[in-house]
């Protein structure tokens, strides 16, 4: 790697402000609360006695459990979880001893105020993403991200008594008159292979159907979703719900590359029409936007079209961002495949996290002005605010709250 670009890994970043792909905190401020994500239904941390025990299995090199603290312990000492697939390329899965599964965003930056994870790390690859930050907390490399997937198995059963005790149907981002708002998906995707095997994001889903009144969304690579139409249309009924396809490109090589484990954009496409056609809210993210990659004369207005031909009700797209870790991944892809943008990327990226203003300004007119010749006149965010009708008598009868 050369030295401008290695500079990047250690340069000051900005926080991060774009919303379909923001982090439940921000990646550059290595806060303790990013180590108490599983804590205790209290919302503090707390470790089970196995904590101090960690898997016969585990890299001799990896630091001892007992020196660790918080999410990173319980990470060095999670057991191996059973998996019925036996090929040597998929991931090693660990079972994350999660005591919560609804997590408060305190950034002002985003339109939501609880997240839901139902994994750490993501299979899918996408040699872009963000998110790698999160298994820094847990002593692992950003490189580990699509390596080891940690489930967080059993943890929404505490998702009731923490609706009940944490969730408020009249936020005060919305001065009162809507309910907080659940954005499932945020730094890891709900519907990565490991949702076949564990279920976490459907049981998840299923307490979410008990309820009425609520605000919530799902941020996906995946046409898996549709397996959970079902639950999907019975939250529809009583809250509000948004599903968000992200679609980076609709040139089949170019997503295999960028995203080597995600679903084909096509199939992507198609569950939105689905999805659509089934009466659930849904709109597309095509990002982020990679200069000299995606964002060639007709690339965008592809993805808009085609959102566009499946009834996508928005479309959004936001540039690259670069965090250190997600850098540790896609400045290297970078010289490998396309090295005619290394000195752009080196101009860009080296001491910034962001692109230019300039360059973001000209993206941002350019999405304007596909909204306005398709007609993507809703958006999410904004929906999100809105007052949704609930019998409030009735779900405090259900929450069992006097």
């Amino acid at each position: 790697m050369s030295p401008a670009f290695s500079a990047v890994l250690s340069a000051p970043q900005p926080a991060l402000s774009l919303f379909p792909d923001c982090p439940e905190h921000s990646p550059n401020d290595r806060v303790p609360e990013l180590a108490q994500l599983c804590g205790d239904p209290r919302g503090e941390s707390s470790e089970r006695g196995s904590a101090d025990c960690p898997p016969l299995d585990q890299k001799a090199d990896r630091l001892n459990a007992t020196k660790l603290v918080g999410i990173a312990r319980l990470a060095a000492s999670s057991p191996p979880a059973d998996s019925r697939r036996s090929s040597p390329q998929r991931p090693e899965y660990f079972v994350l001893p999660a005591r919560s599964i609804l997590n408060r965003c305190d950034s002002n930056r985003v339109p939501f105020e609880w997240t839901i994870n139902p994994y750490r790390g993501c299979e899918f690859g996408c040699k872009y993403c963000f998110a790698r930050y999160t298994h820094e907390y847990m002593e692992l490399d950003a490189s580990e991200f699509e390596k080891r997937i940690f489930v967080k198995q059993g943890a929404a059963a505490y998702l009731p008594q923490e609706l009940a005790r944490k969730y408020s149907y009249e936020s005060a981002a919305s001065g009162g008159q809507a309910p907080d708002h659940i954005a499932i998906g945020t730094a890891t995707d709900p519907y990565q292979p490991a949702e076949r095997e564990y279920g976490v994001t459907r049981a998840c889903l299923e307490e979410l159907a008990k309820r009425e009144g609520l605000s919530i969304s799902i941020t996906t690579k995946s046409n898996q979703v549709l397996r959970d139409l079902d639950l999907l249309k019975r939250i529809a009924e009583k809250s509000a719900l948004f599903v968000n396809m992200t679609i980076s490109t609709t040139r089949k090589g170019l997503a295999r590359l960028l995203e080597p484990r995600a679903p084909q954009p096509e199939l992507r496409l198609s569950a939105v029409k689905q999805l659509r056609e089934a009466g659930i809210s849904t709109g597309v993210f095509a990002s982020p936007l990679l200069p000299g990659i995606t964002d060639r004369e007709g690339d965008l207005e592809a993805v808009a079209e085609a959102a566009h031909g499946a009834g996508a009700q928005w479309f959004t797209s936001g540039v690259l961002f670069l965090t250190p870790s997600s850098s540790k991944v896609f400045l290297p892809f970078l010289e490998e495949k396309f090295p005619r943008l290394v000195e752009r990327y080196q101009q860009w990226y080296t001491k910034n996290t962001y692109a230019p203003e300039e360059y973001r300004k000209k993206v941002a007119a350019r999405v304007a002005r596909l909204r306005e010749k398709y007609g993507f006149d809703v958006r999410p965010w904004d929906e999100m605010k809105r007052p949704v009708n609930h019998r409030m008598a009735q779900l405090r009868l259900d929450l069992g709250v006097a």
